[in-house]
């Protein structure tokens, strides 16, 4: 099975065809997904505060994302890989945003790159466009800025609303082959996926979206306190702490190794 493209997305706008999109971080969770079918995986800067134990998304760097990047690619040959640009690596102006999508292109090999923000970051989109990088959009609660946004607030409401509009419009105008509307009204995210002609993938932003994103281990039930709009389709954490528990039970009993796990 040839890996997912930007115009196996499109194809799916088209033709009204829903998909998820999965954040993964390493060889092993890639392979799994892999065996599910998942179309787009994101690396994203996600791993900064779900892998890695930072308060948020912003101390991420480029050198840490890259040999996770380089993971998920070599663990899944089905799904198309998107790279978060971290904060910093792109905001300063076109140079370093080429600079910083060329290095996850060549030493990860993902296919695409996804940055945060609207009518500002258009000359950085159009330069990485045409460098030959595809990318994704990201509007609405961008986590990057959630210390300029006052937290994790619900954006887009009201008069605010009509600026996300404008700012989507001018991404899709730059040439982004999708876009993520993160924690909007889901008015909002349903008007945005029937007026604009690429693929709209909601976090929060109700199921008008073209497509879905969730962080997966809020999806698996690993996260403590997962976000509202996460449904927790496993409780995978008590399962682990359980498997954990009986393997300390049997180490203490001698009941492990067994002979089936020892050597002669």
């Amino acid at each position: 099975m040839a890996r997912t493209t930007i115009a196996d997305l499109a194809a799916k706008k088209r033709a009204g065809e829903k998909w998820v999109m999965l954040t993964c971080y390493d060889h092993v969770t890639a392979s799994v997904f892999e065996d599910t079918g998942v179309p787009v995986l994101l690396v994203g800067d996600s791993a900064a505060n779900n892998f890695l134990g930072e308060e948020n998304t912003i101390p991420v760097t480029t050198d840490e994302l890259i040999p996770l990047a380089r993971a998920v690619v070599r663990g899944n040959t089905t799904a198309l890989v998107v790279a978060d640009l971290p904060f910093g690596s792109y905001e300063t102006g076109v140079s370093d945003a080429l600079a910083t999508g060329i290095r996850f292109f060549k030493e990860a090999k993902v296919q695409a790159v996804k940055l945060e923000g609207g009518k500002k970051v258009v000359p950085q989109i159009e330069a990485l466009i045409a460098a030959g990088i595809p990318v994704m959009g990201h509007l609405g609660l961008t986590p990057q800025s959630v210390h300029a946004l006052g937290g994790f607030k619900v954006q887009g409401r009201g008069d605010d609303g009509q600026r996300i509009k404008e700012d989507a419009r001018a991404l899709q105008k730059a040439g982004v082959f999708a876009l993520v509307l993160e924690l909007v009204p889901a008015s909002l995210g349903r008007e945005i996926a029937e007026e604009l002609s690429i693929p709209i993938i909601g976090i929060g932003a109700g199921n008008g979206c073209d497509a879905q994103v969730l962080v997966w281990t809020d999806l698996m039930g690993l996260t403590p306190k997962p976000p509202k709009f996460a449904r927790k389709y496993l409780d995978l954490r008590s399962i682990m702490i359980s498997a954990v528990e009986s393997f300390t039970a049997d180490v203490k009993s001698g009941e492990f190794p067994s002979p089936n796990e020892t050597f002669e």
